[in-house]
């Protein structure tokens, strides 16, 4: 079955320490056609973190740069830090056909919601405060008082899960996995995605469609 050349967005948000970018990075590295979108971002790097895989580290002043000039199809300050989309890179993928997930906050997610048309959101959830809480502990980056502030900020983040298409409670990696694995395909499947062309040169050859 051909279908139509164009790829498909995939938009996932979810408190920090859900593992949302965690579950983006696995899926594009199974699923074939589908790419794992790296954001910008003005952090610092954590110890294990590769420039340019989960993201691209830069500093404060370039990515203003950069968001001044237009080149973020979103972006937001989050937990103190800048986070953006390059709207270039975005496109180069989805022109080449291939489907791109990205990982974004809810903020980002909006923004996305209103310049961008046709895109699925998926929203992670933890599987309670209290897990979430000894999931963020266990990163030895963060301190108690931003420990604190990602939890608060999850809370205004998770009032939001109903303007998401999907949602999906990440108690177990692997099930997770499958669970996201099954919205992208059902996804691809859509009716909307066949090529016209190839069902009436198949099946109407005379052109005959009714």
């Amino acid at each position: 079955m051909k279908r139509k050349n164009r790829g498909r967005v995939f938009i996932v948000s979810a408190p920090s320490g859900t593992g949302k970018t965690t579950l983006c990075q696995k899926l594009s590295s199974i699923i074939p056609n589908l790419k794992h979108s790296v954001s910008y971002t003005t952090r610092n790097i954590r110890p294990g973190e590769v420039n340019n895989r989960a993201y691209t580290f830069v500093k404060e002043e370039v990515f203003r740069r950069m968001a001044d000039k237009g080149e973020f199809i979103e972006w937001a300050e989050v937990h103190g830090n800048l986070y953006g989309t390059s709207g270039k890179r975005l496109k180069a993928m989805l022109d080449k056909g291939l489907d791109v997930i990205l990982d974004v906050d809810t903020q980002g997610a909006s923004q996305i919601r209103e310049r961008y048309k046709g895109g699925v959101y998926i929203f992670i959830l933890p599987p309670s405060m209290a897990e979430l809480k000894q999931r963020l502990r266990k990163r030895m980056c963060n301190s108690r008082e931003e420990i604190q502030r990602r939890l608060k900020r999850a809370v205004d983040e998770i009032k939001e899960y109903r303007e998401y298409d999907y949602v999906i409670i990440n108690r177990i990696f692997d099930t997770a996995i499958a669970e996201m694995k099954a919205i992208i395909t059902s996804e691809k499947l859509h009716a909307d995605n066949i090529d016209p062309s190839w069902v009436k040169k198949n099946f109407f050859p005379q052109g005959r469609t009714r």
